[in-house]
């Protein structure tokens, strides 16, 4: 995962005719986390979606190195599918990776993906992302639908990716701890 880099210049977003934010700067070099906070509705979800090149920006500009993967409320899994046929599907398809890390799944692996919680989707989801080896992670509000064990385990696979080499940005109004993580309020880009 080396040189791992985000760069963001004087972003910003627009909604329909709302500006959300605009004069958004900043730069994550590997190893380092990034939580961006501020109230629903001030953008941290289109940021994530501009970073990894869902949306256009309004204005700025978005520079990366590395590929990224986004985790989101939307886990992409076929619903249709047992858990573990909609992993081995992305499996096939992502790079070669070391087995995802534990988080509790073995025993929902023949439950189809419509049937489970928004906390086991969400684990579904970061299993995915493990596997994947982007070096960028986009993490939007990461910690909702999980339980405290669960929780714990999101901040220790952020802090072991970090570790690794990789950086993560984390959009989220909720507390998250991650050695040496950096934080900035959206309302202060507020137009």
């Amino acid at each position: 995962m080396e040189g791992a880099r985000l760069s963001l210049n004087d972003l910003a977003c627009r909604r329909g005719d709302r500006v959300l934010f605009r004069g958004l700067s900043f730069e994550l070099n590997e190893g380092e986390a990034l939580q961006v906070v501020g109230p629903n509705g001030t953008g941290k979800s289109s940021l994530l979606r501009i970073v990894g090149g869902l949306l256009r920006p309004f204005a700025g500009t978005v520079d990366m190195q590395g590929s990224a993967g986004l985790v989101d409320e939307r886990p992409a899994l076929e619903e249709h599918l047992p858990l573990g046929r909609a992993l081995d599907f992305w499996a096939r398809i992502d790079a070669p990776a070391p087995p995802a890390p534990d988080l509790g799944l073995d025993s929902l692996l023949d439950v189809p993906v419509r049937f489970l919680s928004t906390g086991q989707r969400k684990r579904a989801a970061l299993a995915r992302l493990t596997r994947q080896q982007a070096p960028v992670w986009l993490l939007d509000e990461p910690l909702n639908g999980l339980d405290v064990q669960a929780a714990r385990a999101c901040e220790a696979l952020v802090a072991d990716h970090c570790a690794a080499g990789g950086l993560a940005l984390i959009a989220s109004h909720q507390p998250f701890a991650a050695p040496g993580l950096k934080q900035i309020d959206l309302m202060d880009y507020a137009s």
